[in-house]
């Protein structure tokens, strides 16, 4: 497999949240990798809130479009200097907004890395991997879940919000996280949207953008939430340049395994930035 260098001793790595949660939940990893950046080089991670979550100031009511929940990464992209490139890491629903960055600036990505994350095709509208898995053939139950439809504003149409259930966070998100992770997650999960009215209506991502940029999906085996068969599915339907394995992984492997996850996000920054 061939590999990207690169002259500057600085690496960019984005770390980019999922459904409902905020920059928060990379804590983790982003203290350990500052930690062990290689000697003569340093690692910038960035762990930003996407819009309406996390810390950030927006009301959900305020975000209209999937684009604009994910300004705050695309923004992030944009600011990187000339010549310069991130490794942007996705997890759950972050893979998408991964996927609309790397379309929006593949020349600024030095890989996309989707850990147990929706990953889209270039064939089909971006919403199609998350309403394949949606469709009954991987979940049994939504449990306590909650989709609403939010009120129109002004007669336009705004995405329906979605929280997770605090049975369902225990027993198919952070099975196999500390009882400090849960309460922690309880506490600071924002109510959500998948976007999906906008995502439906997108045109596919294109082959010479986002289908050029380097993939690597990491496969999470105790996933409850995206289950290890429909994260290969994705692959198999999709081919990327790499896959990697987290045995004992969660959905939450940045907070159950958070060693394992570091260990492959430098290895792919090293492979490829």
């Amino acid at each position: 497999m061939a590999t990207a260098t690169s002259s500057t001793s600085t690496k960019h790595i984005f770390l980019v949240h999922g459904l409902c949660h905020g920059g928060w939940c990379w804590y983790k990893v982003a203290a350990r990798l500052r930690s062990v950046s290689p000697a003569g080089r340093s690692y910038r991670v960035v762990a930003p809130d996407l819009a309406a979550a996390g810390v950030d100031g927006r009301r959900l009511h305020e975000v209209r479009t999937f684009r604009d929940y994910t300004a705050p990464l695309l923004d992030e992209l944009r600011s990187l200097p000339d010549g310069e490139k991130a490794v942007l890491v996705g997890h759950s629903l972050g893979g998408l907004s991964v996927a609309l960055a790397a379309e929006e600036f593949p020349g600024k990505v030095a890989a996309a890395v989707f850990l147990c994350a929706f990953m889209p095709d270039c064939t089909s509208p971006p919403s199609h991997v998350f309403e394949e898995l949606h469709a009954g053939r991987y979940w049994d139950s939504q449990l306590d879940n909650e989709t609403k439809p939010q009120n129109a504003d002004h007669g336009k149409l705004l995405p329906a919000s979605f929280k997770f259930g605090p049975e369902f966070t225990e027993r198919y998100i952070y099975q196999r996280c500390s009882k400090e992770d849960i309460t922690l997650a309880k506490s600071l999960m924002r109510v959500g949207s998948a976007f999906l009215e906008d995502l439906r209506v997108q045109q596919p991502h294109s082959t010479d953008r986002y289908g050029s940029v380097r993939k690597v999906y990491i496969v999470c085996k105790q996933d409850r939430t995206i289950p290890e068969e429909f994260q290969r599915w994705m692959v198999s339907n999709n081919p990327v340049d790499e896959v990697v394995e987290i045995d004992g992984a969660d959905h939450m492997a940045m907070l159950s395994t958070p060693d394992d996850v570091v260990r492959c996000i430098v290895d792919i920054v090293e492979k490829y930035s």
